[in-house]
């Protein structure tokens, strides 16, 4: 079974591929687009900006290639993000896999932002959070969050309940991060790698 780390120009990429191996799961790290569409499984991962994040899959296609995809597509933190519908991050115009729009964390509510730490990720559904206990901690590093609707599969509250998960088809997206987010995400990482 092949997997495909999309390697496009946000960061995270090599702790997503040590994760993967400590599960036993190998994993390619490519943006040749034959090499995508010819996998098993599709991660796309991120950390940085949508705008120029954005910009980048334009130029070399990739837009395009992510969203006719047919196999299981995991989006990690900005990838999840950047499967969304628009982003308040500068503005930004994402792939719209999922209708949801990305919204800054409000400055006036006192919370830290990014939001940097452990929290709980509950109202767990689907076969991605199989046998995951309901209030699990995972990593999270943002400051924006995907709204609440229909495709949530996850959420996590910080001043206020948020998608800490999404599903759609064949795409699930998580914001935080299950590779630094200890057994927990390596069970989720597994689940993912394994789905049908």
């Amino acid at each position: 079974m092949k997997t495909v780390i999309i390697q496009y120009n946000a960061g995270n990429i090599q702790s997503v591929l040590y994760a993967l191996e400590r599960i036993g799961a190998q994993a390619i790290v490519s943006s040749d687009i034959e090499t995508i569409t010819s996998a098993d499984r599709v991660i796309f991962p991120g950390v940085g900006e949508a705008s120029s994040a954005m910009s980048y899959l334009k130029q070399h296609h990739l837009d395009k290639v992510i969203k006719d995809l047919s196999q299981p597509v995991l989006g990690i933190c900005l990838g999840m993000q950047l499967m969304c519908k628009h982003s308040e991050e500068n503005n930004t115009e994402c792939l719209g896999i999922f209708p949801n729009q990305v919204k800054k964390f409000p400055a006036d509510m006192g919370l830290k932002v990014p939001q940097m730490g452990w929290n709980t990720i509950t109202q767990l559904r689907g076969s991605l959070f199989h046998g995951i206990s309901e209030s699990s901690f995972c990593y999270f590093v943002h400051s924006y969050f995907a709204d609440l609707d229909e495709h949530t599969i996850a959420q996590t509250n910080y001043g206020f309940d948020y998608s800490s998960a999404l599903h759609k088809k064949n795409f699930y997206g998580v914001q935080f991060h299950p590779e630094k987010s200890a057994t927990v995400g390596e069970q989720i990482l597994k689940q993912f790698i394994e789905l049908v």
